[in-house]
């Protein structure tokens, strides 16, 4: 059984979040589960010159776009045992960032059908099934049944479509349809895209993929609900019989307390964390205390991801004994809004508005608690990340936040975490106090460390839920 996983980002070529994490270190699981999966993503300028000097040319090849005939050439490369294609058009790919331009929509429809027409020179890894991902790829199912129907080399090749996160989902004009994807109004490739007075990319995947899937159990549930499902629910909820949800795991290899280089201390050498704590207190050049509770925040700074409930009540919180860490970059009232109090609290709060992979580490391997507040989180990997650093993450119970934490019990020592569940500041703030009570009881303390790092978020489990459905697509008619 032979899946093609096509996605705009994969870890290490290219990364933004979540998305490039799954791209980077799913395939390699499914692989030693004993599927072969392989991956095709855009061939970006951002792209490391020394995994760049490594591919090899495969094929030219054009892409037709409505009236637009763009050349491409076809790359390959095997990272990790796995091996990875790339669509290389430098009209389109060679720019400084992955997405944020006012032609995506034009980018990643070429690539969806780069994607289709690339299998033609993929030879023995001609897939069973493509494995798309968000908006971005949305596309590739539904050119599949437009364009491709009458041609027996893609007959039987079956499609799933994962949602990453639904509320970004390529909605433009409906002019596009003809204009840049060649289809008449009245087709049916058309009729699925039509959204409102405009055409929705994801719409059209989520309606023409054989299968759908979601990266969390609770957010296949959340988004067939309007206040989660972004106009998309009732679409849901009309293929709920062919929808999954399989909460994303991380690399272990990656983030691992024994061996990582970011860390000062490895596990499970004795003070290890202390070690790493007092370390990262000076880096942040907050006072070096081994009895105050850190606070972590690495995290995109925008509204998905629940600071709102911080601003009203930072006050009452840097009032505690407590300490605060924020790495991220996002939304500027944000990053004012952090700068405003590592000001004000300078020995309390230190904040950093950069992406920094090691400086990621570094923070969970000293920090004693992750704040992860959101309003919504399809899955989550740093609360993941975070506890196999022996760092206890606070969160709502919503999507894979839900799923991946337990609520901590202290008279009986089950859970791995703690949790709130209305989107409340004070209900935000209690649990934090809830937090800091616990962190003072150092017997208990121990314990929740221990049970966070015994839980397995290592991708065996997920590939294997994802085998087992691949199987199922391939059952079916």
């Amino acid at each position: 059984m032979k899946v093609l996983f096509a996605v705009a980002e994969a870890d290490p070529f290219a990364k933004t979040g979540g998305l490039g994490d799954v791209g980077g270190s799913l395939p390699l699981a499914v692989n030693q589960g004993g599927c072969l999966m392989t991956v095709i993503m855009p061939k970006y300028k951002k792209i490391p010159a020394s995994l760049q000097e490594s591919m090899v040319h495969i094929a030219d090849f054009t892409v037709n776009l409505g009236w637009r005939k763009q050349g491409s050439v076809l790359w390959a490369t095997e990272y990790q045992g796995v091996s990875y294609y790339f669509i290389d058009n430098e009209y389109y790919f060679y720019r400084d960032d992955i997405y944020g331009y006012d032609d995506d929509k034009e980018r990643f429809a070429f690539f969806s059908q780069g994607v289709l027409e690339s299998i033609l020179y993929l030879k023995d890894d001609k897939p069973d099934i493509l494995h798309c991902n968000d908006w971005h790829t949305a596309l590739i199912p539904v050119m599949l049944r437009e364009h491709y129907r009458d041609n027996s080399f893609y007959r039987g090749i079956k499609t799933l479509l994962t949602v990453h996160n639904i509320k970004h989902q390529g909605i433009f004009s409906k002019e596009l349809l003809g204009d840049l994807l060649g289809m008449r109004e009245d087709s049916l490739g058309a009729r699925s895209l039509k959204f409102q007075n405009a055409i929705n990319f994801f719409k059209g995947g989520l309606l023409t993929a054989d299968v759908i899937s979601t990266v969390s159990p609770s957010y296949a549930r959340e988004i067939m609900q309007p206040e989660y499902g972004e106009g998309l629910e009732d679409i849901i909820k009309k293929r709920k019989d062919s929808l999954s949800g399989i909460l994303n795991g991380i690399d272990y290899n990656k983030y691992n307390p024994y061996t990582d280089p970011a860390l000062t201390a490895h596990y499970p050498s004795p003070g290890w964390k202390k070690k790493n704590k007092e370390e990262l207190q000076r880096y942040l050049k907050l006072t070096v205390e081994e009895g105050v509770p850190l606070f972590a925040i690495v995290s995109r700074l925008v509204d998905q991801k629940g600071l709102d409930l911080l601003e009203p009540i930072m006050d009452e919180i840097l009032s505690l004994d407590l300490q605060m860490v924020v790495l991220g970059t996002g939304e500027k009232k944000y990053e004012e809004m952090f700068h405003h109090f590592a000001c004000k609290y300078p020995s309390k709060l230190a904040a950093m508005f950069i992406f920094h992979e090691e400086l990621a580490r570094k923070i969970y391997g000293g920090a004693d608690l992750l704040l992860m507040p959101s309003c919504f989180e399809p899955c989550g990997l740093a609360q993941m990340m975070a506890m196999r650093y022996g760092t206890i993450p606070l969160v709502r119970e919503t999507g894979g936040l839900k799923d991946s934490i337990i609520p901590f019990d202290p008279d009986t020592g089950f859970g791995n975490g703690f949790t709130f569940k209305s989107y409340k500041p004070e209900e935000l703030l209690s649990a934090m106090k809830k937090a800091v009570t616990i962190y003072r009881d150092q017997k208990a303390w121990t314990h929740l460390q221990e049970r966070a790092m015994e839980t397995d978020f290592s991708w065996a489990k997920s590939a294997q839920k994802y085998i087992d459905l691949y199987q199922d697509i391939m059952r079916r008619e």
